[in-house]
């Protein structure tokens, strides 16, 4: 499967044919990481994963010191 490199504003651009979309189940506006060994350039569809507690923790550098809350008094059945 052959494409060009065409010029889009001060970047340059790729153009993924249909049937490799359809393919690789990506879509428009999906995020890909871009990537390069040596001469080959690799594409690759950025997968959400959900960081651990552990990892959105790492870079945190305040403190914070539990206390308990006044949420009001029962309106209704929330009380078991």
């Amino acid at each position: 499967m052959h494409t060009t490199i065409q010029k889009w504003g001060n970047s340059h651009g790729i153009r993924i044919p249909k049937q490799l979309m359809d393919a690789l189940d990506l879509r428009e506006s999906d995020r890909v990481e871009i990537g390069r060994n040596k001469d080959v350039i690799t594409i690759r569809k950025v997968t959400k994963r959900h960081r651990t507690l552990e990892e959105r923790m790492a870079g945190y550098e305040g403190s914070y010191e539990f206390s308990e809350w006044d949420t009001g008094t029962s309106v209704g059945n929330e009380v078991l």
